[in-house]
C-alpha cells in the first residue's frame, strides 16, 4: 500500500468511520432494506464519513502538529493537506449522489447530516454550540435509513430524538480525552467551557436520555432487558466516576470514568440497531 493511500486511510478516522458505517448498515437491515438498499445506505454513510474525517484532519493539521499528534498523517507530513482537501471534496460530492439512489427525501436527509458535520469541523467546533452539529448529524442518520426504505413512513420522532441525544453524548465523550490539547491550540467548544466534570455529566446525562428514549419510545411496554439497560446506563457512569477518583490518570484524564461513559454509548448503539426491528 502506497504512503498516500495509507495516509488517507489513517486520516479518515477509520475506527469511528467504520463503526458508524456498520451501525447504519445493521439499522438498514433491521428496518427491512433489501441488499441493494443496504449497499446504498452503507456507501452513502461511508462517503460522508470520509468527507468529514479528511476535512477534519486537513483543517486541524497545524493544531495536531503543535501538540505532537504522531497519529495524524497530515501533522507529521506523510500526506499533504491539499490531498486531504481534494479527497474530502470528492467524498462530499459523492454523498448526495449515492444517496439519490434511495430517493430525494433520503438524499436531502443525508446531505443535511453531512453539512452539519462539516460545519462542526469549521467553524462550530470552537463555539458554545459545538454539540449542535453532533445532535443534528446523529439524528439525521436513522432518519436517512428509514426514509431510504421504499414506501416507508416518516421516521419515528423517538428514534431521531434518541440518536440526537446519542450524538450529543458522543461529542462530550469524544472530546474528554483531548481537553488539555485542545485548550493549548485555542479550541473552546462547549465541552471546554464546561470543563472535565461538566463534560462527564453532560455525556452521562445525554447517553442516559438516549437509553431511556430507545427503551420507552417504541410501541408497547418496555422489556425487562430495556429496563435493565436503563439501570446500567444510570449506574455505570456514577460507579466509574466513584472508582476513578483514586484511579491512575492518563494525561490528567480519569480513565475509568471515561470508559464507563463509553460503555453506556455502546449500550445505546446496540439499542439503536435493535430498534430497527420495531419500526
Amino acid at each position: 500500500m502506497s504512503s498516500s493511500v495509507l495516509g488517507l486511510v489513517r486520516a479518515s478516522h477509520p475506527e469511528p468511520a467504520a463503526a458508524v458505517t456498520v451501525v447504519a448498515g445493521l439499522l438498514a437491515a433491521g428496518v427491512g432494506h433489501r441488499p441493494a438498499g443496504i449497499a446504498a445506505v452503507v456507501l452513502t454513510v461511508l462517503a460522508s464519513q470520509l468527507a468529514v474525517g479528511w476535512s477534519n484532519d486537513a483543517l486541524d493539521a497545524h493544531r495536531d502538529a503543535a501538540v505532537g499528534r504522531t497519529d495524524k498523517p497530515a501533522a507529521i507530513g506523510t500526506i499533504r493537506r491539499r490531498t486531504l482537501a481534494y479527497g474530502a471534496g470528492a467524498a462530499a460530492v459523492a454523498t448526495p449522489l449515492v444517496a439519490l439512489l434511495t430517493g430525494g427525501a433520503a438524499a436531502a436527509c443525508a446531505t443535511l447530516g453531512l453539512l452539519s458535520a462539516l460545519l462542526y469541523n469549521w467553524p462550530l467546533k470552537s463555539t458554545s454550540v459545538s454539540v449542535l452539529p453532533y445532535a443534528v448529524s446523529f439524528g439525521a442518520l436513522p432518519a436517512f435509513v428509514v426514509l431510504a426504505l421504499p414506501g416507508a413512513p416518516s421516521p419515528p420522532v423517538w428514534l431521531v430524538a434518541a440518536a440526537a441525544c446519542l450524538g450529543g453524548g458522543a461529542h462530550f465523550a469524544n472530546v474528554l480525552p483531548d481537553l488539555a490539547d485542545d485548550a493549548r491550540t485555542g479550541v473552546h467548544g462547549l465541552p471546554h467551557r464546561l470543563g472535565p466534570t461538566g463534560s462527564r455529566l453532560a455525556a452521562a446525562g445525554l447517553l442516559l436520555a438516549a437509553t431511556v428514549t430507545l427503551v420507552v419510545g417504541p410501541p408497547g411496554p418496555p422489556s425487562w432487558a430495556g429496563l435493565s439497560a436503563i439501570a446500567v446506563a444510570a449506574l455505570v457512569p456514577a460507579l466509574g466516576w466513584y472508582i476513578g477518583r483514586g484511579a491512575p490518570r492518563a494525561g490528567g484524564r480519569p480513565v475509568v470514568a471515561f470508559r464507563a461513559v463509553m460503555v453506556v454509548a455502546l449500550i445505546d448503539v446496540v439499542l439503536l440497531v435493535a430498534s430497527g426491528r420495531v419500526i
